[in-house]
């Protein structure tokens, strides 16, 4: 076919699949009558996932099966479920070692008889370990560095320690790495919880943890605090009862056996590993579609500071989590940061809050500078008429809108992109965990930042409309 019909043809399968991309985003983005703990999404609890029906849109409407779908930023692994129920080959990245390996066990295929006899003898055991204290006691005070075991006794009851360790001695027994990682993440989910949870803290699926002040027993006894202060109605508020972690184990595993993924001979693997959305290990111009989360500015959310509660019975120092979180998209912090020039829409929001906030300014600086980076990846991993579906929250500081949607669009456009469309969904509160109330609070200023979100479609054009394209 000579070049100019080429291009003819790729001009009007282009022009289709916008109109495609436009409306998708233009639909209903909401889902909130939906169910969406289907299959291994009800794994764990984690904080602002999206809703599985919102990847799958794009991901039936955009692509085909066999087709390769990527999230840079895959969080508790949606995405990755998703494209992997769709036929689709799906690759997921994240620097957060809770979403690997719980994206990892969300899309590993396990006998279901196999593992239920493994859980019955993991449970079977802990309990009778309980019977050797001491023994359990040498493993915490050997396991824990001095600022770990300092974290441990502030958030965790001694009874509950003595079962958790009780816990993880079987759980590191076992020889193969799938089996470990899929009770490993069965121990997090009762640690890491909406409510309740076996640790001292509340709101830890929140990301905004806060202690206990009366901790009773199971049988009603203060463990923790003053039972004479209970009578104030924020200290019953704030009262927790002491669970079991052996028992919570054995429950939360015979929710999740439930969830397994079935796979069929014609299933691809998921690609799952550890991997920087500013670097990404994959050739140019291989992916069919991406659809990603990525973090809310100046860590609105802070995933590290709930993932570090089951993080360090996995084996992670509280100074190695610590050194994580620092390098997570969204953080604070910005020395050593690499800030960018940024488009006029980015560097105005910038300057706005710097004459209020220095610090703050600076945060928003690195975040924009570092999508600058992740969507220059997403470009160039993107085949030639495919698009990028980016989910991102609303963000007030200082009482100023960061325009998250606006800045992103701008600079993706001078990457060279094209922004067809920017959907709008409006968020359930209480199905998306986000740190804060389910009733709305105008005067909330966490509540300014999180009662929607943008979804904004990339679109990498098919042809080169310029020599400055595709850089």
């Amino acid at each position: 076919m000579p070049k100019e019909m080429q291009s003819k043809v790729a001009i009007t399968l282009g022009l289709e699949y916008r109109e495609m991309l436009i409306n998708l985003l233009k639909s209903d983005l909401d889902f909130h009558d939906q169910v969406s703990n289907y299959a291994s999404h009800n794994f764990h609890a984690f904080p602002a996932k999206f809703p599985p029906q919102l990847p799958r849109k794009f991901i039936e409407g955009l692509t085909k099966p066999g087709d390769v779908v990527l999230d840079p930023m895959m969080g508790s692994g949606t995405t990755v479920v998703e494209a992997l129920l769709a036929g689709r080959e799906s690759i997921g990245f994240d620097i957060d070692p809770l979403a690997v390996r719980l994206s990892k066990v969300k899309t590993t295929w396990l006998e279901i008889e196999r593992i239920k006899e493994i859980g019955q003898r993991i449970v079977r055991q802990a309990s009778l370990t309980l019977n050797d204290p001491e023994m359990l006691l040498d493993k915490l005070a050997t396991r824990f560095d001095a600022k770990t075991r300092e974290f441990v006794d502030y958030w965790f009851a001694p009874a509950t320690q003595l079962e958790l360790i009780a816990l993880v001695i079987q759980i590191e027994k076992l020889a193969e790495p799938e089996l470990r990682d899929f009770f490993s993440i069965v121990l997090s989910s009762i640690i890491i919880t909406k409510s309740g949870g076996v640790s001292l803290a509340f709101d830890l699926a929140h990301t905004r943890p806060h202690r206990a002040k009366v901790v009773l027993s199971k049988a009603g006894e203060v463990i923790v605090g003053d039972a004479c202060s209970s009578n104030s109605r924020r200290v019953r508020l704030l009262t927790k009862t002491l669970r079991s972690p052996i028992e919570e184990f054995e429950k939360r595993l015979q929710r999740n056996l439930s969830g397994f993924i079935q796979y069929t001979p014609s299933t691809i693997p998921p690609r799952i590993q550890y991997a920087d959305a500013q670097q990404l290990p994959l050739d140019d111009k291989t992916v069919d579609l991406i659809v990603t989360s990525p973090p809310y500015i100046s860590n609105a959310i802070d995933y590290m500071r709930a993932h570090k509660f089951s993080l360090v019975w996995l084996g992670y120092s509280i100074q190695e989590l610590g050194d994580k979180r620092r390098a997570y998209i969204g953080g604070e912090a910005v020395s050593g940061a690499r800030l960018l020039d940024l488009p006029d829409a980015a560097r105005q929001v910038v300057r706005s809050i710097s004459q209020l906030d220095i610090k703050k300014a600076q945060a928003v600086h690195r975040y924009y500078s570092e999508m600058t980076l992740v969507l220059k990846e997403m470009f160039r991993v993107l085949r030639p008429g495919k698009a990028a579906i980016v989910v991102v929250g609303t963000s007030v500081i200082r009482e100023i809108d960061t325009q998250i949607d606006l800045c992103l669009a701008e600079i993706g456009k001078h990457i060279g992109f094209e922004v067809p469309a920017i959907g709008v969904r409006n968020l359930d509160r209480n199905r998306r965990m986000l740190p804060a109330s389910a009733i709305i609070d105008s005067n909330s200023q966490i509540q300014q930042r999180m009662h929607e979100e943008f979804v904004i479609g990339f679109y990498k054009p098919m042809v080169r409309r310029n020599s400055n394209d595709y850089k």
